[in-house]
C-alpha cells in the first residue's frame, strides 16, 4: 500500500467518523473498513401496504400504514490496499424492505459513483446518494408495496459496460426490473419473511418516533413549564403533551374517586382517553390494580348479558344465557334468578319484598302496556293487583285515619266525642291533640282549663254527629 493510498483512506475515515455518529458510521476494529447505516428521509404520511394477492398467508394482508420511518439501509465495506488509487472499496448493501433487485440497482449506481470519482474517495458520495436519491432513484413513492424478493439468479461484476447500464423503474412502488435481470451478489434483503418484515418496519418506526419525542421540548399545559419529551407524555389520538408529574397527580385523583372511564386528556372537550400502559407506566402497582378492577367492572356493567352473584361475599360477573332467567355464579355456583336476584324459583312469580312492593307500585304506574306486561309476566297478576290494592289502602289510610300514639294502628272516626279508644290496643287518645290520655279519667284531659283541648271534646262535631 502506498503512503498516498494509506493516508487519503485514513482521512476519509476519520472525515466519516467526525461527520457521522455512532448510529450511523461505524469503523471495523481489525481492517480498512467500516459500517454505515443510511436512515432515509420519508415524505409525510408516507404509507407502505402489503397487497392482499400476497404470496404469504398473513393476518394483516391487504392493510395499510402510515410512517415516519424505515430501517435503515447498511452499507458495509472494507478499503483494498491500491484505494483509491485503482481499486473501489468492495461492499455489500442490505435492506429489509427493497427487493434484491431494487438493491442491485443501488449496487450498480454505486459502481458507477465510482467510476466517475476514480482515483478520489467515494464513500461520501456513496452515502450522500444513498440518503437523499434513493426514493427518485428507485421511484418509490407512497404508497410503497412491501415484496419479497428471490436470490436465486447471482451475479458477479463483469465487464465495465455492464456496470454503465442504469436500470430503468416504473410505476408508484419501484415496479419489478425485467425477469431477465439477474441479482447482484453484494444485493441483500436482510429479511426471514413478508410478516417479519412488517413487524419490524413497525417496530422501528415506533423506536424512531419516542426518540424523536424524547429529544425534544414541549410546554406543558397544565405546569406551563418546558420539559423534554423524555419527561412528558403524549395521548395517541389527540397528541396533546403534557408533563408526567402532572398527569401522575391527575390520574391519581381520578382513579381515587373512581372515575377510571374519564381519564381524558385534559385539554376542554378532548375526547381522546389515556391507554392501560399510559396509567401502569405512572401510578404505583396499588393504584393501578384498582384501576383495573374498576375499569372491568364498568365495562361489564355496560354488558346487558352480564349480571354479578347477588351473594354479597362473592359478586362475580356471570354470563347470563339468552330468554333464560337463571344464572349460575362459576365462582360459588349459586343459582339464582337474574331477575329478582333471588335463590332460582324456576316458572313461580319472583318474590317481592315489602320495600320493593313499593317500587313495583310506581314503575307499573308509569309503565307504558308493553312493560306492564312484562312485569306482570316477572312478578304474577296476583302480585301486581295486591301492589296496586295496598297502595290504594294506604292513600286512603293516609287521607281518613289517624294513628294510635301507641301502637300505630290506623284509627277512622266515624262519629261521637273526640275521646277515642284505639281498637288494637284499648289505649284512650285525643283525636285533636292525639295525646295519651288517662285511663282512670280519660276526660279529665277536656275538663282541665290548663289543657289545649279544655272544652273541646266535641269540637267539630255537628248537631248531627257528623265530624
Amino acid at each position: 500500500m502506498s503512503s498516498e493510498d494509506r493516508e487519503a483512506q485514513e482521512d476519509e475515515l476519520l472525515a466519516l467518523a467526525s461527520i457521522y455518529d455512532g448510529d450511523e458510521f461505524r469503523k471495523a476494529e481489525s481492517v480498512q473498513g467500516g459500517e454505515t447505516r443510511i436512515f432515509l428521509d420519508l415524505p409525510q404520511n408516507f404509507k407502505i401496504f402489503v397487497s392482499g394477492n400476497s404470496n404469504e398467508c398473513l393476518p394483516n394482508s391487504g392493510f395499510e400504514y402510515t410512517i415516519c420511518f424505515l430501517p435503515p439501509l447498511v452499507l458495509n465495506f472494507e478499503l483494498p490496499p491500491d484505494y483509491p488509487s485503482s481499486s473501489p472499496p468492495s461492499f455489500t448493501l442490505s435492506g429489509k424492505w427493497l427487493s434484491p433487485t431494487q438493491l442491485s440497482a443501488l449496487c450498480k449506481h454505486l459502481d458507477n459513483l465510482w467510476e466517475e470519482h476514480r482515483g478520489n474517495v467515494v464513500l461520501f458520495a456513496w452515502m450522500q446518494f444513498l440518503k437523499e436519491e434513493t426514493l427518485a432513484y428507485l421511484n418509490i413513492v407512497s404508497p410503497f408495496e412491501l415484496k419479497m424478493g428471490s436470490q436465486k439468479k447471482v451475479q458477479r461484476r463483469t465487464s465495465q459496460a455492464s456496470l454503465n447500464t442504469e436500470l430503468e423503474f416504473g410505476g408508484a412502488a419501484g415496479s419489478d426490473l425485467d425477469q431477465e435481470e439477474v441479482v447482484d451478489e453484494r444485493a441483500v434483503q436482510d429479511v426471514e419473511s413478508l410478516s417479519s418484515l412488517i413487524q419490524e418496519i413497525l417496530d422501528f418506526d415506533q423506536a424512531q418516533q419516542i426518540k424523536c419525542f424524547n429529544s425534544k421540548l414541549f410546554l406543558c399545559n397544565i405546569c406551563f413549564c418546558e420539559k423534554l419529551g423524555s419527561e412528558c407524555m403524549y395521548f395517541l389520538e389527540c397528541r396533546h403533551v403534557y408533563c408526567k408529574a402532572c398527569l401522575k397527580d391527575y390520574f391519581e385523583i381520578q382513579i381515587r374517586d373512581g372515575q377510571v372511564q374519564c381519564l381524558n386528556c385534559p385539554e376542554p372537550k378532548c375526547p381522546s382517553v389515556a391507554t392501560p400502559g399510559q396509567v401502569k407506566e405512572l401510578v404505583e402497582a396499588e393504584l393501578f390494580a384498582r384501576y383495573e378492577r374498576l375499569l372491568l367492572q364498568s365495562t361489564l356493567d355496560l354488558m346487558a348479558d352480564v349480571v354479578y352473584c347477588p351473594r354479597p361475599c362473592c359478586q362475580f360477573p356471570v354470563m347470563q344465557e339468552p330468554g333464560c332467567t337463571m344464572g349460575i355464579c362459576p365462582s360459588c355456583n349459586f343459582a339464582f334468578c337474574t331477575l329478582c336476584r333471588l335463590t332460582y324459583h324456576g316458572v313461580s312469580p319472583c318474590k317481592v319484598t315489602a320495600e320493593k312492593l313499593i317500587d313495583l307500585q310506581n314503575e307499573y304506574l308509569q309503565a307504558d302496556e308493553a312493560h306492564k306486561r312484562f312485569l306482570e309476566q316477572r312478578y304474577g297478576k296476583r302480585v301486581i293487583q295486591k301492589a296496586l290494592e295496598e297502595m290504594e289502602s294506604k292513600e286512603w289510610l293516609e287521607k281518613n285515619s289517624k294513628s294510635c300514639p301507641c301502637c300505630e294502628t290506623p284509627i277512622e272516626k266515624l262519629d261521637g266525642c273526640n275521646k277515642m279508644t284505639c281498637t288494637g290496643c284499648m289505649q284512650y287518645f285525643c283525636w285533636i291533640c292525639m295525646s295519651s290520655l288517662s285511663r282512670a279519667s280519660p276526660y279529665k284531659h277536656f275538663n282541665d282549663p290548663a289543657s289545649p283541648c279544655f272544652n273541646r271534646l266535641f269540637h267539630a262535631v255537628d248537631v248531627n254527629g257528623d265530624i
